[in-house]
């Protein structure tokens, strides 16, 4: 007898696999998401589709252009500079906590994850590279400590890892990273700040640059993260 997967978990397929679609750029800005032709994509009804879609566009990675019309979202300056904003906020706040709560055990996870990031990067593996820098910054806030922390930057990690999986600027990125352990293996707060600050905007101005052409120093695509400025 063939056993009859629950609603939810076809819902949770089809959501964990569009968003990886995106996240990766199978599936680019302004492509269209249309429920029947993903319905006979994953060989399910359109209800589970229709309510990932939905699911999407709650997270922001897609938006109805019109009743008939779904696409996935082009991200504006404004929006990543805003995203940037959070992370500054957020992930210099939890590196700090790090850097007071290190235990051995936690920076021989870390050092792995390094020595991960460095034979990806080698390799040119985009995906890869992707994966183990999201675990690195996942494994300083659990280091960190505080599950409300954890809690806020929840909603907005896919889109996170949407914006890093644009920044190619890959041995940069690793180097940044060894540097952030190093500061938090330190065991000082300031120095593991001072650091995860350096980095979050350098990844900004990276990824803008990327993704827009410009550098937000310019005053063009955004403004520097740190030195909010209205509009976009």
């Amino acid at each position: 007898m063939t056993k009859i997967e629950p609603l939810g978990a076809v819902r949770e397929r089809v959501l964990a696999s569009l968003r990886e679609d995106i996240i990766a750029g199978r599936l680019a800005p302004g492509d269209r998401l249309v429920e029947r032709e993903l319905a006979e994509r994953f060989g399910v009804s359109r209800v589970p589709v229709r309510e990932a879609i939905r699911a999407l566009v709650a997270e922001g990675f897609v938006l109805f252009e019109s009743a008939r019309r779904t696409v996935v979202r082009r991200l504006t300056p404004t929006d990543v500079r805003e995203l940037f904003e959070l992370r500054e906020a957020l992930e210099v706040y939890a590196a700090g906590l790090a850097a007071t709560r290190v235990t051995p055990e936690a920076l021989a996870e870390l050092r792995d994850l390094l020595d991960q990031a460095a034979r990806a990067t080698k390799e040119g593996d985009a995906e890869a590279i992707t994966d183990v820098n999201t675990r690195f910054h996942d494994r300083i806030r659990a280091l960190a400590g505080n599950s409300l922390l954890i809690s806020v930057m929840e909603p907005v990690d896919g889109r996170l890892r949407w914006l890093t999986r644009r920044n190619e600027e890959w041995p940069q990125l690793l180097t940044e990273h060894r540097e952030l352990y190093e500061a938090i293996a330190s065991g000082d707060p300031d120095r593991a700040r001072t650091h995860a600050l350096a980095h979050v905007r350098a990844n900004y101005r990276s990824t803008v640059r990327h993704l827009f052409g410009t550098d937000p120093e310019d005053g063009d695509g955004g403004s520097t993260v740190g030195d909010r400025a209205d509009g976009g």
